[in-house]
């Protein structure tokens, strides 16, 4: 008996444990994916939806029949031109380990790396096991992820392009994407995570510092 558990022990060990998740890579969630994925498309969207240009389409041999104007911003090649190397924009992410949370892909340079990059400047002799040019490439980690965006964009095309048509003055992509589609209940806990960036964290401590002082 005892040898049978621990067979099964080690069986569920070997089914549970990869070589990446041995040297501490912690690959992101669906959750994680999707909330990135939805938050980049929704930024590329904002950013070719300021145009108001007015786009022809239709084709007739003699000119007779009139072409279809729309405006760009409620077009299909607006979606098109969004939707193009979105994935590549997760490429700008870094893996910021002191965050334990979804926030740990986010942009900008990681605490960890800020402090490193800081003792090098100062002289001091820091050796990562990795050459010093290579610290700033994307990790696995958000490399990974990109390969994860790319294969949930081709799944739930479909339902993107249902929102952009038919949704999105309702509710934002998260939502109607990550919320309603791809994610079970119990995987969305990810979707109320928010970075909350420095100067908002200021903001907050000098709030709280004026609270206290205001009391008697």
């Amino acid at each position: 008996m005892f040898k049978f558990s621990l067979g099964l022990l080690l069986v569920t060990y070997a089914l549970a444990t990869s070589p990446e998740e041995e040297q501490g890579v912690r690959f992101a969630s669906k959750c994680e994916t999707c909330k990135i994925l939805a938050t980049e498309l929704q930024e590329r969207l904002s950013e070719t939806g300021k145009s108001h240009d007015v786009i022809e389409t239709g084709y007739s041999v003699d000119d007779v029949k009139p072409k279809k104007r729309t405006e760009y911003r409620r077009s299909e090649l607006r979606l098109l031109e969004s939707l193009e190397n979105v994935c590549d924009r997760i490429l700008e992410y870094n893996l910021h380990k002191e965050r334990s949370d979804s926030t740990r892909f986010a942009k900008g340079m990681s605490e960890t790396f800020k402090t490193l990059h800081g003792l090098v400047d100062k002289g001091v002799k820091v050796d990562l096991g990795i050459p010093q040019e290579l610290w700033d490439k994307p990790p696995v980690e958000v490399t990974h992820m990109k390969s994860q965006c790319e294969d949930m964009l081709e799944q739930y095309e479909d339902t993107i392009y249902e929102w952009y048509f038919h949704e999105q003055d309702q509710k934002g992509l998260i939502d109607h994407l990550c919320a309603e589609q791809v994610l079970q209940e119990n995987d969305k806990k990810c979707l109320k995570e928010t970075l909350q960036n420095a100067g908002e964290k200021r903001k907050s401590k000098k709030n709280a510092k004026g609270d206290r002082g205001g009391e008697l």
